[in-house]
């Protein structure tokens, strides 16, 4: 939790805090007539925390007339100074202070993680060249080359495969969980990963002009457009520095007495204005961790209280991201469903495959001794079991060694892949013998977390790079109210941009590095923390720690009641302003009376603030 602080907290915000305590102590000690030096305590306050709110106004005003709510301070510090009210000068700077203190924990630097998808953009190419091998710079390659890529590499360019059979990892740029097997004539992408066989491929376009530098130049462009929220305090500055010096001046015009005036600009001062804001926003903030929420960026909650749309990733998201074996069947009167799970669950023991590594996990039996074993990039595995020979892999290793699956067979493997499921086909002996048939499961809060989003007039999309029919069957067992897929980062970009167009502020919730641009793009990001992607996390506004989706209504829920907390603050504190100056005008106020009613101000807005962490919907 300390380090999580830690990302808040630099070395300003620490002078701060030491300068808040120092002045807390000061005060109390002026409060009681105690001097230092010969002097009055609240003198520490005014030098430690007023003469900073005094430069930052000099500096806003000279440089650009930028009229904030630290001008109507420094003027109300001066003024006090001058007619010697010390006490109530050192109080006011005290006060602002912790609201500037608040304000600068409240609302963090943005965040990017275009380092982190920099160092994914491979550093060298294998060029083949009158039959020799060359290493590379992955800039030098130019359209046309022919590259060569071994297992674990990363695909340093797009391009289109010349000769070989392999699978790809493309988790990077579409999000699916499984690698997809490639062949001659398939497209490959830069940034993904070859994780078995060796291929050659042409380049299609240069490294700058490659897939994983055009997502960096969305993330970079995304992240440009996200408007930042400006403090409420400081975009009514101008009415209330206008409102409050006009009424200091005409009072000392019609009564001739300072005091009245300098009083008006005390009370007037928008402390708890100030505090307002940043004070419900924390306690917000305690309330989202206890529920595994890491808000990363300080506006995020206030920009959260008015999406109208939420778009989901799929894989890993609303799903658990790993493929599950949900169907075994057997096509022989020779095996029963149980001997074609022993058999493909043996044949996959060596394997390195994701699908492999799922039917083996799945598989709870006596595991049969393997004779021998081949892996067959882009296809499958063969294996040697009791003597028989096992084929398990794709349609096309089926094809390839003359295996016969009838139509009625592959009617009733349709009706998996219609769900979206990946088929894996087994042969024994150049025979069918059935297929397992995978999927990725659905988070077990997915449906009714929706149900609950939709409940508070949400739209729902799904954006994902699955095909379509895996999409529209999560989409269906969920509940969500749009689907569109075979989604690359640009496509999730544009959708997002399209609801925008609609009048709909959009929240992105996502969990892989593909996920990145969008949730950039979106009003609000959210990122699953726990198995998502660092890149990801660094795009987000709030990180899901705990993965629990569950929690995600009670986030927008809180984000609303956090809102109304603000508005109640303000409306307390600028009604409490306006009878303050009443008083003072009339002279039953001093500028010590007001400073401690203004100031009892901000301790009930700190207090309403408070009840946040707290809160539930019941």
């Amino acid at each position: 939790m300390l380090s999580k602080l830690g990302e808040f907290i630099d070395k300003d915000a620490i002078r701060d805090i030491v300068f808040i305590v120092i002045s807390g102590v000061a005060l109390v000690a002026s409060f009681f007539n105690i001097s230092i030096f010969g002097l009055n305590a609240a003198w520490i306050s005014i030098v430690l925390c007023g003469i900073p709110i005094i430069k930052e106004a000099i500096i806003g005003l000279v440089t650009s007339f930028d009229i904030k709510a630290d001008v109507l301070v420094s003027i109300a510090l001066v003024a006090s100074v001058i007619i010697g009210e010390i006490f109530a000068a050192g109080e006011v700077a005290f006060i602002m202070q912790i609201g500037a203190l608040l304000e600068e924990l409240t609302v963090a630097k943005a965040r990017a993680g275009i380092e982190k998808l920099v160092h994914l953009t491979p550093r060298t190419a294998r060029k083949i060249e009158n039959g020799s091998e060359t290493i590379i710079q992955a800039e030098e390659v130019k359209v046309g080359d022919i590259l060569r890529v071994l297992p674990g590499e990363t695909i340093p360019v797009d391009g289109i495969i010349k000769s070989g059979h392999t699978s790809i990892n493309q988790a990077v740029m579409t999000g699916e969980s499984l690698p997809v097997d490639k062949e001659a004539g398939d497209e490959v992408s830069s940034g993904t990963v070859n994780q078995f066989g060796t291929f050659d491929m042409t380049a299609t376009k240069q490294e700058k002009d490659s897939s994983i530098q055009r997502m960096i130049r969305l993330v970079q462009s995304a992240d440009a457009g996200k408007a930042k929220i400006v403090g409420i305090a400081d975009r009514w500055a101008t009415w209330i520095v206008v409102i409050a010096l006009s009424a200091a001046i005409l009072t000392w015009l019609f009564t001739g007495q300072i005091i009245r005036s300098v009083t008006i600009l005390v009370v007037f001062c928008p402390c708890a204005l100030v505090l307002a804001t940043p004070t419900a926003i924390m306690a917000a903030i305690g309330n989202a961790t206890k529920h595994g929420f890491l808000v990363r960026e300080g506006d995020a909650l206030e920009r959260l209280s008015s999406i109208s749309a939420v778009t989901f990733d799929k894989t890993g998201t609303l799903t658990y991201g790993k493929p599950e074996v949900v169907a075994v069947k057997s096509f022989s009167n020779k095996f029963s469903d149980d001997d074609i799970f022993s058999l493909c669950a043996s044949a996959e023991t060596r394997s390195e495959h994701p699908l492999g590594k799922a039917i083996l996990n799945g598989y709870k039996g006596e595991k049969r001794e393997i004779e021998d074993f081949e892996m067959l990039p882009g296809r499958g595995v063969k294996a040697v079991i009791e003597q028989k020979e096992v084929l398990a892999g794709n349609i096309e290793l089926i094809d390839e060694n003359g295996v016969n699956f009838s139509n009625d067979d592959l009617e009733c493997v349709k009706e998996f892949i219609n769900k979206g499921c990946t088929v894996v086909y087994i042969a024994v002996n150049k025979t069918k013998a059935g297929f397992i048939a995978l999927s990725d499961t659905v988070r077990e809060n997915s449906k009714n977390t929706i149900s609950d989003i939709k409940d508070l007039g949400i739209k729902t999309v799904l954006l994902t790079g699955d095909h379509k029919s895996a999409a529209e069957n999560i989409a269906g067992i969920v509940g969500v109210d749009q689907v569109k897929a075979d989604c690359l980062p640009e496509d999730k970009i544009k959708c997002i941009d399209s609801l925008m167009n609609e009048g709909k502020k959009v929240c992105m919730v996502g969990d892989g590095i593909n996920d990145a641009p969008a949730l950039k793009k979106a009003y609000v990001g959210i990122a699953m923390g726990g198995v998502g992607s660092d890149i990801a996390v660094d795009a987000a506004d709030i990180a899901l720690v705990n993965d629990d989706i569950k929690e995600l209504p009670h986030l927008f829920r809180l984000a609303k009641r956090m809102m109304v907390t603000i508005k109640c603050n303000l409306t307390f504190s600028m009604t409490l302003n306006f009878i303050a100056i009443v008083l003072a005008i009339t002279g039953i106020l001093n500028p010590v009376v007001g400073a401690l009613v203004h100031n009892a101000g901000s301790v009930i807005v700190i207090i309403n603030s408070a009840l946040l962490l707290k809160w539930r919907k019941k």
